[in-house]
């Protein structure tokens, strides 16, 4: 799933939305790329079996027995996750088709979780392909932001629905790290949803917010051009407009996706022999979600696998099934996005392009007067 998230401080932001990045910054940034993508492959190659307390070839030996129709019905089911976060996309920008969304997810998913720059470029990606088909700058930047913001609690709401459903349950095995993780979701989902409604309900309330970022931002980088401000003040009317509009949408299409991938899950550790309660997988399934989130690698890769695969040997997996089943479902949800996103591109490079909304307005400006 496309995840578009910029880190890096030194974007400068206009008033449309759009980003200009100076050449250090790009360098950082495909600096840092390089290094998430060797500890990636680092927490792959040897966190995975060590974690698990196995070995490559037990785990190897587990996935050797995976009938090919799972294969084909797993394939069949990313894709079917992947439909259901168009209408994520689609209720974040007016007149984005879901064949169009389709394009963007895959596409700006396939740069974005294994390629260096990571959110940046996913971005990037995103922006080219929109632009193309006829969307403004300011169209674009809104479905960023307010899809980020979705996803986001779409994330930290999953840890806090697994621990009340293992304590209804009445599961008293219930891990010190995922409790952690559960009060910190509910706490800083809170916090952000609370920031979030107070800027679309209030212009005073983004008002006052804004300034109180310029301060904290401002002591701690002296050198910037933003006004933090301006620019929630500027945002707060078209993500109101969006939200009030496409918040059904785009939340179902969040739960469609998370649920399709989570039902995945499900199959994979059946495939690989893991037999533990739904509660406890769906657990796992959070934890790993939640750390998609996670900057330091493109997409979390290599912590999502670590971290669920601690989770699945804690409650009593077997070593090689547990690594097998996290190293199966990363296979279908990260790695299938590479060739899912090649036809992505292709297909976009044949669709019907159109000229920008601004570019457009300013050739009929003549024609106007």
């Amino acid at each position: 799933m496309s995840s578009i998230e910029s880190t890096d401080g030194t974007t400068e932001v206009g008033s449309d939305g759009a980003g200009t990045r100076p050449p250090r910054s790009r360098l950082r940034t495909v600096i840092q790329g390089a290094l998430g993508l060797g500890l990636a492959a680092f927490l792959l190659a040897w966190g995975v079996p060590h974690f698990a307390d196995t070995t490559w070839s037990e785990i190897w030996r587990v996935l050797s027995r995976v009938p090919v129709g799972t294969a084909l019905l797993l394939l069949g089911g990313v894709v079917v996750g992947l439909y259901c976060y168009t209408f994520t996309l689609t209720g974040s920008m007016r007149g984005l088709r879901h064949w169009q969304a389709l394009i963007v997810n895959v596409a700006g998913s396939s740069v974005g979780n294994l390629l260096p720059g990571g959110g940046a470029a996913g971005l990037a990606a995103t922006y080219t392909i929109c632009r193309s088909w006829g969307f403004s700058r300011r169209d674009i930047s809104t479905s960023a932001i307010v899809t980020g913001v979705w996803n986001v609690l779409a994330r930290i709401a999953l840890p806090v629905l697994a621990i009340l459903g293992l304590l209804a349950g009445n599961d008293q095995d219930v891990p010190t790290k995922l409790e952690d993780l559960a009060v910190a979701g509910a706490l800083s989902g809170s916090v952000i949803l609370a920031v979030f409604v107070s800027i679309l309900a209030s212009e005073r309330a983004a008002i006052a917010i804004g300034q109180g970022l310029d301060k904290v931002i401002g002591r701690l980088w002296k050198r910037r051009s933003m006004s933090v401000r301006s620019l929630v003040v500027d945002l707060r009317a078209r993500i109101n407009d969006v939200v009030r509009s496409g918040w059904l949408s785009m939340t179902l299409g969040l739960v469609g996706f998370f649920g399709v991938y989570y039902l995945l899950f499900l199959l994979c550790a059946h495939t690989t022999g893991v037999d533990l309660p739904y509660g406890q997988l769906f657990a796992a399934y959070a934890i790993g979600r939640l750390l998609t989130a996670v900057g330091v690698t493109p997409g979390g890769l290599g912590v999502t696998e670590a971290a669920t695969t601690v989770a699945l040997v804690g409650w009593g997996a077997g070593s090689a099934e547990a690594g097998a089943t996290v190293v199966l479902f990363s296979l279908f949800t990260h790695f299938m996005e590479v060739p899912l996103g090649a036809l992505g591109w292709a297909a976009w490079s044949v669709s019907p392009k159109k000229a920008p909304a601004e570019e457009t307005a300013t050739d009929q400006e003549p024609a106007d007067e």
